[in-house]
């Protein structure tokens, strides 16, 4: 059983103050589709690795959760995935310029089983990071000469060797067009942003915009003032949730203005 306090691996302090910051918003739900700490310890069951994730089960498993048809469930699972594997990188990024390097044969998955559980749930097998020259961290992980190129190495880690040959295997399964999925991407980044960054909001708009540029999303998604001051996320795509038998409609829906509450 993962320890529920657990000793943090150096490096990883920033993202969990982060973190720390999206439970302070939105309540222990903010994070829960995270393993504390972000470290699986070696031996936990019920552990898949991302590079050989069962993508037919996760399929089944959204069809089940949602009772949605083939391409909902896809694109529900989709937006589950993107969410959750792109907020360490996003905060790691904002925070601290520390890239948590996300190959998928370093991502460990879990299935939620119990109600209540997120669809699904993340962690890393070992902390690899990307960061800067004069990192205090650096002799230790790699190097990267300035800020373009880590985000260039945020693109390949996130986006380019995981999440694209995810994109085609969802797309192999069901009709789901690139720029669909890749909103909730956009949205993912967004939100990571918006709920973990805490930060006047000009620098939060900034700090979306270079990420969602580096990651080719950057006009999938919109964020705008909210009441209350901050920024609200407005999206220009839909994940489907609409379409569910118990309509669900996230607050940055691209079908309607008002907020309905969380994403």
């Amino acid at each position: 059983m993962i320890a529920a306090t657990p000793t943090l691996v150096p490096g990883i302090l920033p993202v969990e103050n982060a973190l720390a910051a999206v439970r302070r918003r939105r309540g222990a739900e903010g994070t829960r589709g995270l393993v504390p700490g972000l470290i699986v310890p070696d031996g936990t069951p019920g552990w898949v690795c991302a590079s050989s994730l069962p993508v037919d089960e996760l399929l089944d498993a959204a069809k089940q959760r949602w009772g949605a048809g083939p391409h909902v469930a896809a694109a529900l699972a989709w937006r589950s995935y993107t969410y959750w594997l792109a907020m360490p990188a996003v905060l790691g990024w904002a925070t601290s310029r520390r890239i948590p390097l996300l190959a998928p044969e370093d991502v460990l998955v879990r299935f939620g089983t119990n109600e209540g559980e997120p669809l699904l749930r993340f962690g890393l097998r070992r902390l690899r990071l990307a960061v800067l020259p004069g990192d205090p961290l650096s002799p230790e992980h790699l190097v990267v000469g300035d800020e373009p190129g880590l985000l260039r190495v945020l693109r390949s880690t996130l986006r380019d060797d995981h999440l694209d040959p995810l994109l085609a295997q969802l797309q192999a399964r069901a009709n789901l067009g690139t720029r669909t999925l890749l909103g909730s991407l956009a949205s993912a980044v967004a939100y990571g942003v918006v709920r973990g960054v805490e930060a006047p909001v000009p620098e939060l708009l900034a700090t979306a915009g270079t990420l969602l540029s580096a990651l080719g999303v950057a006009d999938l998604v919109d964020l705008e003032p909210g009441r209350d001051g901050g920024l609200v996320v407005q999206r220009r795509t839909c994940c489907l949730a609409f379409t569910l038998a118990e309509p669900k409609i996230c607050s940055g829906c691209c079908i309607r203005r008002e907020p309905l509450g969380a994403s």
